[in-house]
């Protein structure tokens, strides 16, 4: 019987390999990146056309390599940084297994430039599918620039399979950060399409971070700081006020060596237990320090993940180091005293207290008996009937003075809804009626509002309770759905067009949803770099500062992006259904009440919210009923 295992050739088994490696061009942006890290480079340029798909190219000024050098580098498991197994143990480098030169050159074509220094000449190579076509010496610069031509040429199956531009560039500016970010003594710059992205002189950790994340953070850092025999950690940590409802500004580095550590994150958390809002995630750059002994970075192709010999003492001393920066930065839970403008317009507060007044205050009863030595405690009884009548008016009702509440009854024979009457003596304790519940007393129909948060609606078999937020966002939900697949919605031109600062990141993710905002009735163009007009919104938003419009919405979607495994038109109509529906807390008119509650009974699933939270709850008349005769 004829044999039937054979051997891969080569290029075939490098292919293979590198997709573990090299699963998009931000995968090769992080491995050269690394590489001219560990070349001792003091300046590092990224250079990126057609979001890496035509060219990904890094040049430092670091080592350079010989010729010999420049040829095995190509090679799989060649590697400057293991001699013994003993050495995987000791990794204080970026990189080490020698797979990211002989991945990326399987799956693309390869130009390196290199020269070591104190040489004159140095060395050309060119690489295509794992075969080398030319090597000469050549005239360049000292360190080494390498070119990633025509990524997934030889295997357009899984260049199929890449993202847009837009999305793929935000893959890349990702990686950037997280090694800028943890060299903030290097200075690095990145190009795409001949426009400079970003120019990130060398600095302090906390000039970095600004110069990466934005300005509005200069003031609002809190320094980390704590020394161990085991373990250092520093870094960062934002101010509570800076936490988002989504994932993105953190970072943890492990001897320099960006990683995603759920456990460490976790800790952070817990520090900021008491601080933040339960769904919000608080800023922080944190970097530890560890002998390489302790940990295992070789667990993962990315090297992203690691493994912690005693993971229950590293929780322990990033919790407490954090919690211990923000204890003593003064950085405590606090409340907000700040008085509404309709308090501060008051006569009390506004107008001064005159001599005449004063007079009259000190000689009150009242007065007297808390300024009297030792008698804070004793009311004079004289005051009973004069200055606190108002009060046992307020509070005290004898027998005949009660509400007299008509019960709930439910006639099936009948198609009117059941009433309730008030029925009070004219005392002050009417007073402590809602005025929009007296208002409904004679056409129960009218919907009423509960604590600037629920919608309560009287139906033939009882009533329902509406979750104002959650209903709302439903209903624009599907606006938004019919929008993209009907008709787009109108857009409301700004009388003076606005400017749209962005970060990177973020200008990219902007880039590659405008299509389908534009369907949506934003009205947004390109303005240079990283930067955008925005001359109109959707109709139905009340105007207003749209930078912060706009940065809420690629907030919500980019929680979308982590907590969800839809496309990106479903994540785009969630967010902005979430970011434009009326908040907890604003008083509605009985009209704008009754339109809510018909337009969310039009929607094809009017139970519940784009996310799966309820959108109302029905109560029936028989339910209340026992739950009242439960107490007899």
């Amino acid at each position: 019987m004829a044999d039937i295992i054979n051997l891969l050739p080569d290029n075939i088994a490098n292919q293979i390999a590198a997709g573990e490696v090299i699963q998009r061009p931000a995968s090769a942006v992080k491995e050269l990146l690394e590489n001219a890290v560990d070349a001792g480079a003091t300046e590092i340029q990224l250079i990126i056309k057609d979001a890496g798909k035509e060219l990904v190219q890094v040049i430092d000024n670091g080592g350079g390599m010989s010729e010999t050098d420049a040829r095995m580098c190509f090679e799989r498991h060649a590697t400057s940084k293991i001699q013994s197994i003993d050495d995987l143990f000791q990794i204080t480098t970026m990189g080490f297994r020698g797979e990211a030169l002989a991945s990326i050159a399987a799956v693309s074509q390869v130009e390196l430039k290199t020269r070591k220094k104190g040489t004159e000449i140095g060395s050309y190579i060119e690489i295509d599918n794992s075969f080398v076509k030319k090597q000469e010496p050549c005239q360049t610069a000292e360190g080494t620039s390498i070119a990633m031509k025509n990524l997934f040429f030889n295997v357009p199956a899984r260049r199929n399979f890449l993202k847009s531009n837009a999305a793929e560039m935000r893959h890349i500016v990702d990686e950037f950060i997280r090694v800028a970010m943890a060299f903030p003594q290097l200075q690095f710059s990145l190009t795409s399409n001949n426009q400079q992205l970003f120019h990130l002189d060398k600095g302090s950790l906390k000039q970095r971070i600004v110069a990466i994340l934005g300005q509005h953070y200069n003031a609002r850092l809190v320094s980390v700081k704590e020394t161990t025999d085991y373990m250092n950690v520093y870094g960062f940590v934002g101010k509570p006020e800076t936490a988002k409802k989504t994932r993105g500004d953190q970072f943890f580095f492990v001897n320099n060596r960006f990683i995603k550590s759920p456990y460490l994150h976790h800790a952070v958390m817990n520090a900021f237990a008491d601080i933040i809002p339960a769904d919000s995630f608080p800023l922080y750059v944190l970097f530890i320090d560890v002998n390489p002994e302790h940990i295992d970075i070789n667990v993962h192709p990315t090297k992203q993940e690691i493994k912690f010999d005693d993971e229950k003492l590293m929780y322990a001393f990033v919790q407490s180091a954090v919690k211990h920066s923000l204890a003593q930065f003064s950085i405590t839970a606090t409340l907000d005293f700040d008085l509404d403008p309709s308090i501060q317009a008051l006569d009390a507060v506004s107008k001064p207290f005159t001599a005449q007044q004063q007079d009259e205050s000190t000689l009150s009863p009242l007065y007297k008996s808390f300024t009297q030595a030792n008698q804070a405690h004793m009311i004079d009884k004289s005051s009973n009937s004069s200055n606190l009548k108002h009060w046992k008016d307020l509070y005290e009702t004898n027998s005949n003075d009660r509400y007299a509440a008509g019960a709930y009854t439910a006639e099936p024979e009948q198609e009117t809804r059941p009433a309730v009457t008030y029925e009070s003596q004219p005392h002050a304790t009417a007073s402590v009626i809602d005025e929009r519940w007296q208002d409904t007393a004679t056409d129960q129909k009218v919907p009423v509002q509960v604590h600037q948060q629920y919608i309560l609606s009287q139906i033939k078999s009882g009533f329902i309770l509406i979750d104002q937020h959650a209903a709302h966002e439903r209903i624009l939900y599907e606006r938004y759905q019919r929008a993209l697949l009907e008709t787009p919605m109108a857009t409301q031109q700004s009388l003076f067009p606005q400017t749209l600062q962005l970060l990177p990141a973020d200008a990219a993710l902007v880039s590659e949803m405008l299509p389908d905002l534009q369907t949506l009735g934003y009205d947004l163009e390109p303005f240079g770099s990283n930067t955008f007009v925005v001359r109109g919104t959707p109709a139905d938003i009340q105007n207003g500062n749209d930078q912060a419009t706009i940065e809420n919405l690629l907030e919500q979607f980019k929680h979308f992006s982590h907590e969800l495994k839809v496309n990106r038109r479903e994540q785009l109509i969630r967010s902005m259904a979430r970011n434009n529906a009326i908040p907890v807390g604003k008083i509605l008119s009985a009209r704008e009440m009754q339109n809510m509650i018909d337009e969310l009974f039009a929607c094809s699933m009017p139970n519940v919210a784009p996310g799966g939270k309820f959108t109302f709850i029905s109560f029936k008349l028989t339910d209340l009923a026992r739950m009242f005769e439960r107490g007899n």
